[in-house]
């Protein structure tokens, strides 16, 4: 059975980010859409859709994060420190999110403040999740069974158009989250999105295709150039020995003479 532990696991904590995925992506997309609305009325509109849940769905990211730390003590202690930048921004950025959803429906004043951090903050941490997974798919540099990479290995090309690709994909969600659960102006605006949000998915995935090509083929030339020093050494350290071995023999015939009129017979 305990063979089997790390599979299940490993199933848990995948349901877990694809629900978080799935789920709180319909709040960010909101948020995302929150600077396109008409007027105030519109985002308090929207707001209401997810009111009732928004709270509730980030709790799968605590499952996912919480179900690596006790599950994979290891990959929690290399992947976290590869990643702490984007990760505490993106902490950062959903709390100011939760804060601006509460106070935006108190303050008056404020308001426009408020609704600023939503945006702001729904966005940010959008964004930061994509440049986790990219980062995660072009892998940690890893030593010894620790992160051996510097505080800014994930700061590549393929990892921001990741970041914003994701963004775009929480914003389609979003919108199809309108459709869904609003009516009037705000699900005839939000319909134009939802049908050009897959051609815009497909345009940042050739994107990112093509940036992760080109930082494989620099890393390869890297490497290469790399393995290729070793062997340049090798044949300067050979040919040096052998240079030190035939000087000595030179100095040892030219100190037996007679030996060098027997080496010539």
């Amino acid at each position: 059975m305990e063979s089997y532990l790390p599979v299940i696991w490993a199933a848990i904590i995948g349901c877990a980010v694809a629900m978080y995925v799935i789920l709180d992506g319909f709040d960010l997309g909101i948020g995302i859409l929150f600077p396109f609305a008409e007027n105030e009325q519109e985002r308090d509109q929207m707001m209401n859709s997810v009111a009732p849940f928004w709270d509730g769905n980030e709790t799968w990211l605590v499952l996912g994060g919480a179900g690596l730390m006790v599950a994979f003590p290891l990959a929690y202690s290399i992947i976290l420190p590869a990643f702490y930048l984007p990760v505490i921004i993106m902490l950062l950025a959903l709390v100011f999110r939760g804060v601006a959803f509460e106070f935006r429906w108190l303050g008056v004043s404020s308001k426009p403040h408020w609704t600023f951090a939503f945006a702001a903050g729904s966005t940010l941490a959008a964004f930061c999740q994509g440049v986790i997974l990219g980062g995660l798919i072009e892998g940690i540099k890893v030593e010894n069974g620790a992160f051996a990479g510097g505080a800014f290995d994930w700061a590549t090309p393929f990892a921001v158009v990741c970041g914003l690709g994701l963004v775009a994909g929480y914003a389609l969600l979003g919108a199809t989250w309108l459709i869904m659960k609003t009516e009037g102006n705000i699900a005839d605006r939000a319909r134009p999105s939802s049908a050009s949000g897959p051609w815009l998915m497909t345009c940042h995935s050739e994107i990112a295709l093509t940036t992760a090509r080109f930082s494989s083929d620099r890393k390869s030339g890297a490497s290469a150039g790399n393995a290729a020093a070793p062997a340049n050494m090798s044949e300067i350290s050979c040919s040096g020995s052998r240079s030190l071995t035939k000087t000595n023999g030179e100095k040892f015939l030219e100190a037996n003479p007679s030996r060098k009129m027997s080496a010539r017979f």
